[in-house]
């Protein structure tokens, strides 16, 4: 029996380009994953590098030789990421403070009442002020620390604060006469004086004393 090629191929041919053009958008579409997935590992590793530089060798002991050096990466590639290594402090930092209010904001939604989830985040607060002045972000945060970017990340904390002590002056077992906007001032001033305190203690005695000029007043 004669066999017909050229139909057996005509029907072969659309599932070939099917298949041709299924690998056209995939393919890419997996290369570029790829390749942004790699782009965010260095662009991490660059930043872990530069941080650890900083608290070995001080802010501003830090080339950008040092950083392609350790990071494993040339210099004309961590070129390609930031311009100098203010640049480079500035996206760690911005990290650093994106982490904090991302862990903050964590503990503000967690199960529990208002009381122990208001005593969690002026803890958690007290406690990265007082880490902030010991592994060297503070003299950082006074260098890079401004603009519109530390603008934001200030209002958002203040923010936090603010809905925080107006959800647990609802209970009546905080002050419900000062306003939550004010009451959120107060406490950010009040726990960054815990950067100069000299133990964890002393930072819990702060946060005891700051919840306690939050209850009413006898």
């Amino acid at each position: 029996m004669d066999l017909d090629f050229t139909r057996h191929y005509d029907f072969l041919d659309p599932l070939c380009l099917v298949f041709v053009a299924m690998y056209a958008r995939c393919v890419p579409r997996l290369w570029a994953q790829t390749v942004d997935t790699h782009r965010r590992e260095v662009r991490e590793a660059i930043l872990d590098t530069a941080s650890a530089l900083v608290t070995e060798r001080g802010l501003l002991s830090v080339t950008m030789s040092q950083i392609a050096e350790e990071t494993g990466i040339g210099r004309a590639t961590l070129y390609k990421y930031f311009p100098d290594v203010e640049a480079i402090l500035r996206a760690w930092h911005e990290r650093h403070v994106s982490a904090h209010l991302a862990h903050l904001a964590e503990l503000r939604d967690h199960d529990g009442d208002a009381g122990q989830r208001l005593e969690a985040v002026l803890l958690a607060y007290a406690r990265m002020c007082y880490h902030r002045e010991r592994d060297g972000t503070e003299e950082l945060g006074a260098l890079l620390h401004r603009g519109e970017q530390a603008a934001s990340a200030q209002q958002e904390l203040l923010e936090l604060f603010r809905d925080l002590l107006a959800e647990a002056a609802a209970t009546n077992d905080f002050r419900d006469d000062v306003a939550p906007k004010e009451l959120a001032n107060y406490c950010l001033h009040a726990l960054a004086a815990a950067s100069s305190l000299p133990s964890e203690a002393a930072v819990r005695r702060l946060v005891a004393v700051t919840l306690a000029a939050l209850r009413p007043p006898r």
